[in-house]
């Protein structure tokens, strides 16, 4: 039996599976015919590992279009076994974007892509590749957003999982080192569109295989990207737990790690009106990230974000927080002027989050003036967290009696 996806779709017992829509069928006989335990078949299609065994046990039913969508993207499910209205599984073994600098050549491109078979070795230049174009593509979400990423980075997942079975030695750490930043950008891609349970599910995948190839830095940034999703959803306590643990459990994470963790936990200290501490972090926070910035070659790959047009406007952030709308309009106006023009989304949220301001302060006229550009880019990559700061921007001018609230109310409704 040919152990490839598509040779595995040849056989009978599981196309009857798929044909029928037997998912816990389709989980058993997959899993058999490949050879996979439970936790690296559950990578190919997002799920932890109590969730296949529940799935396969028959304890749990597959009723979620999200959860269906990608078994059967991930599995590579032959659109011929599914009803008309499935996705159809990408064809593309390694989807890439078209992005500036050179790609691999047509042998490296030929290894990566046929890695699956044990007769090939996974090399260094291999997984420098896959290091960059991961790299790449998290720079490119800065300026696209996440949607268009999403199944490029599922299939860019299943390759450095297949690659795990040709590994030997220090490469197979290396391996599981990239598996996890592909699983953290995934969680982080879902946690940008509001899909909580699957960001949930891919930090704490991120954050085993991290464990697992024994890297500090990641194993704290998924606790700090679990702290920002408590952040979020308003919860500060949580907030400032999740984001003190990113610092106690990963004591060798580097020092913009660790000024990441206390920028979290400042954030949080903020949410609960603790406005001294919440100062004295974002400040301890900044120096770290200064420090860190003396030796970048000490620093992970993501941390390319942090800096001082950043710092501002999480200073701006938290005077919102702690109701100082004079403060949050001027430091979101001083950082927002500084931001790249191309960083649509995050232009998008911090502008959401001024014009907000500007209506707490009373500036119903700059609030409106501020909001209503941004309408179209919320709608279209800003959602759920722009969408939603720009409804209660108008909740803020509603409760003014102001006739600006109605406007930017049926600004949005233009939208929905």
């Amino acid at each position: 039996m040919d152990a490839s996806p598509l040779g595995l779709w040849a056989h009978p017992e599981l196309r009857a599976a798929a044909k029928s829509q037997d998912w816990g069928a389709v989980f058993r006989s997959y899993r058999t015919l490949a050879g996979l335990s439970q936790t690296t078949f559950g990578a190919l299609v997002g799920l932890v590992q109590p969730d296949v065994s529940d799935i396969e046990r028959g304890r749990r039913r597959v009723t979620s279009a999200e959860v269906r969508r990608r078994i059967v993207s991930g599995l590579g499910v032959p659109a011929e076994l599914l009803h008309r209205d499935a996705p159809a599984p990408a064809t593309s073994p390694v989807p890439v974007l078209e992005l500036p600098g050179p790609g691999p050549d047509e042998d490296l491109l030929a290894r990566v892509t046929t890695a699956t078979n044990a007769t090939h070795r996974v090399d260094a230049a291999t997984l420098d590749w896959l290091d960059r174009l991961l790299a790449q593509h998290r720079e490119a979400e800065d300026l696209i957003g996440s949607r268009p990423l999403d199944e490029i980075m599922r299939q860019q997942l299943r390759t450095v999982v297949n690659l795990y079975s040709s590994a030997r030695g220090p490469t197979s750490r290396r391996v599981v080192r990239l598996a996890a930043e592909h699983a953290q950008f995934l969680a982080w891609m879902a946690q940008d569109q509001g899909r909580t349970a699957a960001a949930l599910a891919w930090y704490d995948r991120s954050h085993e295989w991290a464990l697992e190839a024994e890297d500090a830095d990641m194993a704290a940034t998924t606790l700090s990207m679990k702290a920002h999703m408590a952040w979020s959803g308003g919860r500060g306590d949580r907030t400032v737990r999740l984001a003190e643990a990113a610092r106690w459990s990963a004591p060798g994470a580097s020092l913009g790690v660790q000024g990441m963790a206390v920028q979290m936990a400042a954030r949080g200290h903020a949410l609960n009106g603790a406005a001294a501490e919440a100062h004295r972090l974002i400040d301890n926070a900044q120096d770290l990230i200064t420090r860190a910035s003396e030796h970048p070659e000490d620093e992970p790959a993501w941390m390319y974000f942090y800096g001082e047009t950043w710092f501002e406007l999480q200073r701006g952030m938290i005077a919102m927080h702690l109701h100082d709308w004079s403060g949050a309009v001027r430091r979101l106006t001083t950082g927002l002027a500084a931001l790249d023009a191309n960083y649509q989304r995050d232009r998008t949220w911090y502008g959401s989050c001024l014009a907000h301001a500007y209506g707490a302060a009373g500036g119903i006229a700059e609030a409106l003036t501020v909001a209503l550009p941004l309408v179209a880019d919320a709608a279209a990559v800003g959602r759920p967290h722009s969408w939603n700061e720009l409804h209660r921007t108008a909740a803020v001018l509603m409760r003014s009696g102001a006739k600006e609230g109605r406007q930017l109310v049926d600004a949005l409704a233009s939208f929905d």
